[in-house]
């Protein structure tokens, strides 16, 4: 079965993550400019385009290290709510 294409709206996405460079607060700002989104709609329009495999095929290094990124979070919160033996 054939993937769907990117949205230009996913495309924007992705290029935006590849080119931020500055801090988490003038991130926020720079999404709700760029995209009119607040952070947590963009994150979630992030989180499920990583998991599409045309992002995968459109920018391999930047979606594998999103990924990984968000593993590796994932894998800190599970640590901290571990109970001590």
């Amino acid at each position: 079965m054939p993937r769907a294409p990117l949205t230009d709206l996913e495309v924007a996405v992705l290029d935006f993550e590849r080119e931020w460079l500055q801090g988490p607060a003038a991130k926020e700002q720079a999404i709700r400019s760029q995209f009119g989104l607040s952070g947590a709609r963009y994150y979630q329009i992030l989180g499920r385009l990583i998991e599409n495999p045309a992002a995968l095929a459109y920018d391999p290094l930047l979606v594998r290290r999103l990924l990984r990124q968000r593993d590796e979070r994932r894998e800190l919160r599970s640590a901290r709510t571990r109970p001590i033996d």
